[in-house]
């Protein structure tokens, strides 16, 4: 059984959707940290002007530091009204892509209902934007919910082993810190992703590869698979 264990990111590029399509198990890794200057609550778009930030303002309550509180735990600011201007900005930038309107009603639950809990949001966005792409046959759990203990590579194997995964699948960064040998002694493959990606015609180039995959979405609608697995089953 393959898995994959990524954090919730907000409008992620094609590479995540890419894992979500090779797994078998998808592990929402829910419950670590926040990282501030990460992709938890931002990504980029294309815009007339440049790739641009879109970025959720997040808090932590109860005086915690934001940088030391679970993902599920981080709150949304309602102040400003960062939904309707996140919204807004797509509509301006997007509006005259071929498959916008397609997408609409999708988006505009999303930039319209509360969402106060930062992870439940982006969850619930990433599977609107996986079932778009056609991905139907990945089972999601939550990393909050399975109660795997220990730090690091140790919690990434406990989990792991209570989903009952025989192939885990990374990105290529962790091979920095993930400690292999460990997979090898309990019967877990491992794969480390390669990303190399078609070009797609973009409203605004030059092109950019790794900006959200609203841009693909709008730009090639229902053939936006081939330009992430391609031919993959």
């Amino acid at each position: 059984m393959k898995c994959v264990i990524l954090q919730p990111s907000y409008i992620p590029w094609r590479g995540y959707f890419h894992q979500i399509h090779k797994a078998d198990v998808f592990v929402f890794y829910d419950d670590v940290a926040f990282d501030k200057d990460g992709w938890r609550n931002r990504n980029r778009i294309k815009t007339a002007g440049g790739t641009r930030w879109l970025t959720i303002p997040v808090t932590a309550e109860g005086g915690r530091q934001l940088h030391r509180t679970p993902i599920n735990l981080v709150r949304t600011c309602q102040v400003p009204a960062w939904k309707t201007a996140h919204w807004k900005t797509l509509q301006h930038s997007y509006s005259k892509a071929p498959f916008f309107k397609r997408y609409m009603p999708m988006l505009e639950e999303f930039y319209q209902h509360d969402s106060p809990l930062l992870g439940e949001y982006l969850i619930q966005f990433t599977l609107a934007i996986a079932a778009e792409l056609g991905i139907q046959h990945t089972q999601f759990r939550r990393s909050s919910e399975l109660g795997a203990a220990g730090a690091k590579t140790d919690r990434l194997m406990n989990i792991l082993k209570s989903v009952g995964a025989t192939h885990y699948i990374s990105g290529p960064s962790a091979k920095d810190y993930l400690e292999q040998p460990k997979f090898q002694e309990a019967g877990i493959s491992l794969e480390y992703m390669t990303y190399g990606y078609p070009e797609y015609d973009q409203l605004h180039p030059p092109f950019d590869p790794k900006v959200s995959v609203l841009d693909l979405l709008f730009m090639t609608g229902p053939e936006a698979p081939r330009y992430i697995w391609g031919s993959e089953g």
